[in-house]
């Protein structure tokens, strides 16, 4: 996946304040990282945590929806009550 371009990264910008010789190197000159598996280990956790937290945000989604369906039911059920006694 290309970089946009346009875009000021936060990352890049802690990687610049911490090192602006380093942010050069990888990102002006495409030098290798002395480390690859570092790097490799730290996308796929990001890629984890990414994942995580899209199913966190469908788990929340339908809860809210079973929630809304459990008081429309009360809500029913309560009517239902009310009118037959």
């Amino acid at each position: 996946m290309a970089k946009d371009r346009s875009l000021v990264r936060a990352s890049d910008i802690g990687a610049w304040a911490f090192c602006n010789r380093a942010w050069w190197l990888a990102n002006v000159q495409k030098a290798q990282h002395e480390n690859p598996a570092v790097l490799s280990r730290g996308d796929e956790a990001h890629e984890a945590h990414g994942q995580a937290v899209i199913q966190a945000g469908r788990l929340q989604r339908i809860g809210l929806w079973l929630l809304i369906a459990g008081v429309g039911l009360g809500g029913l059920l309560l009517a239902v009550w009310l009118l037959a006694g």
